[in-house]
């Protein structure tokens, strides 16, 4: 039997999102609900806590961060995608940050950068220079569940929420099944 998601207001539980996901959210009016869980941190990752939650993969999105470089110059951008796909890395996203070469972030640099726990990184929250690329598919999704900032929670809102995030840009084919 899955284990419940109890859902409350995200602002009313601060102890259960990163910094930089509070700050967002109390500075944004983002459209719909936007609720946090409690969950088990040792189930943050996207297979064991859909599976231990009763939550469809189609319903969950990841939000990875990848490094594009040129030269000597390192551009970071968010990517938010279905949990049934995959970040097109070596093609949309390196195309998208004019990158020679495109990888996922370090995790020291992405913890660092974000001020997230790894494992619990979020769209929301994100330094402000960096592009927020979010999968078409994500959008139409009516509920989505995210990182929150932290391995012990996770954030339910609406897909058209990550749309209306400071520098969200909606690409279309960001994320294939593979």
């Amino acid at each position: 039997m899955p284990m419940d998601l109890v859902l409350a207001p995200a602002l009313s539980r601060p102890d259960l999102l990163a910094g930089p996901v509070v700050a967002a959210l109390e500075a944004l009016d983002l459209p719909g609900p936007v609720e946090v869980a409690p969950i088990d941190p040792d189930l943050a990752d996207t297979a064991e806590f859909c599976a231990a939650y009763g939550i469809g993969l189609a319903e969950s999105a990841n939000c990875v961060v990848v490094a594009g470089r040129r030269g000597q110059e390192t551009r970071y951008a968010a990517c938010v995608v279905l949990a049934t796909t995959r970040v097109d890395v070596n093609g949309v996203v390196r195309r998208r940050l004019d990158a020679r070469k495109a990888s996922f972030a370090a995790r020291e640099d992405a913890v660092s950068a974000t001020g997230m726990e790894f494992g619990g990184i979020t769209p929301i929250g994100l330094p402000a220079e960096w592009p927020v690329l979010v999968d078409a598919a994500v959008v139409t999704a009516p509920r989505v569940i995210i990182g929150s900032g932290l391995r012990r929670s996770k954030i339910s809102l609406t897909g058209k929420a990550l749309e209306a995030l400071p520098n969200a840009e909606v690409l279309e084919g960001l994320g294939f099944a593979g």
